[in-house]
């Protein structure tokens, strides 16, 4: 029996979905980068915060060490602080404090919030070195990064 002729099947439900998918409106390079502005900020500040405290329980001992260069420390610090903010804000809402100002979210391809999965991708593909300038490149009609198309993610209008 054919799906078109079964009592049972809902044949509007592929076309919500493709609906869904139509009305996706991808985020404008200048949203995008009012995004990484005020992300990167939000992510210097967790890392101020997070070294006031680390400071403040070790003491001179920290300062100390801190003084040292170590360019090893200095990269697990930033990989850490990228990791502490994206990951939750990204999983659990779908957005970050630059996508709350812009009006923005992350999606998954089909207009749904993305799965753990693929927010691990978002972040870990921001690591990548000049990432950041492959949104600057992006030719197709969605503005998109590595950090979106390897996990196949959209950052998209959401007022």
């Amino acid at each position: 029996m054919d799906d078109n002729q079964n009592p049972y099947h809902a044949p509007q439900a592929q076309v919500r979905r493709a609906e869904r998918v139509a009305q996706l409106v991808t985020a404008s390079r200048g949203q995008r980068f009012i995004n990484y502005l005020i992300d990167t900020l939000a992510c210097y500040a967790v890392m101020f915060a997070a070294m006031v405290v680390y400071v403040g329980i070790g003491g001179e001992a920290v300062v100390t060490a801190m003084q040292e260069p170590d360019p090893l420390r200095n990269v697990l610090i930033s990989v850490t602080m990228i990791l502490v903010y994206y990951v939750p804000l990204e999983g659990m809402f779908g957005i970050t404090l630059g996508k709350l100002v812009t009006g923005t979210r992350v999606v998954d391809e089909q207009g749904r919030p993305p799965s753990w999965g693929q927010v691990l991708g978002r972040t870990a593909a921001r690591l990548i070195p000049f990432e950041a300038f492959s949104l600057l490149f992006s030719r197709d009609e969605r503005i998109s990064g590595w950090h979106d198309r390897l996990p196949k993610t959209l950052v998209v209008r959401s007022r």
